[in-house]
């Protein structure tokens, strides 16, 4: 899938904002100051930078931007159906809402789950809220991400199917307007982050596997 310095997913809401500046500008020149604001707003909201991604095939990245919320040990019962280690990353609005892909590997899993919109920081959203899991399989191991939907986001978007090969930090999706994104990963998996600290997607270690 081509990229572009703004998603796909964000160019309807621009056309639409930058037709009612122009409309709103022709009505009152200052009325079209909300519509321009909003305007910039998406466009920030929508950025989709480029990234380095590490190379080392035993690390995995974070897949998202934002701040992590906890890292528990926890039962995944979806895809790994075994203890496992959950990394929570909440994004607010200010961050790239980009989803990246932590490892190369193949998509053996995906599914949807509808749900409710709680805010994302709240500890029982990944319970209740609309949520997204894809997972991804190589020769070490097999991870799962999940997408949750937050108070204000309204729409999962996911572009990889199941069989699809990816590679480590590729984009595999965004959440709209405020979100959560959760990494479960095997306990085999040394975890490189804790609470409170800020990630970037594609770039940020969240863990390394031990292969031993």
């Amino acid at each position: 899938m081509k990229q572009y310095p703004i998603s796909r997913d964000g160019w309807l809401y621009l056309g639409i904002l930058a037709v009612l500046s122009v409309l709103a500008y022709w009505v009152w020149s200052w009325l079209a100051t909300i519509p321009i604001i909003l305007f910039l707003f998406t466009l920030f909201f929508f950025r989709n930078p480029e990234r380095e991604v590490p190379t080392d095939e035993l690390t995995l990245v974070s897949p998202a931007d934002g701040v992590i919320m906890d890292v528990e040990r926890v039962f995944e019962d979806q895809f790994l159906n075994g203890e496992s280690i959950r990394v929570r990353i909440f994004l607010s609005v200010f961050n790239v809402h980009v989803n990246r892909c932590p490892m190369a590997g193949t998509v053996v899993f995906r599914s949807y789950r509808p749900g409710q919109m709680i805010p994302a920081f709240k500890s029982h959203a990944s319970e209740l809220n609309e949520k997204n899991y894809v997972g991804i399989q190589n020769k070490h191991l097999q991870i799962l991400v999940t997408q949750v939907t937050g108070f204000i986001a309204r729409r999962i978007v996911c572009w990889v199917q199941k069989g699809d090969s990816v590679g480590k930090g590729e984009r595999f999706g965004l959440i709209k307007f405020g979100s959560c994104t959760e990494i479960f990963v095997p306990t085999n998996v040394a975890i490189m982050v804790s609470a409170g600290e800020k990630v970037r997607g594609g770039i940020s270690v969240i863990g390394r596997v031990s292969i031993e």
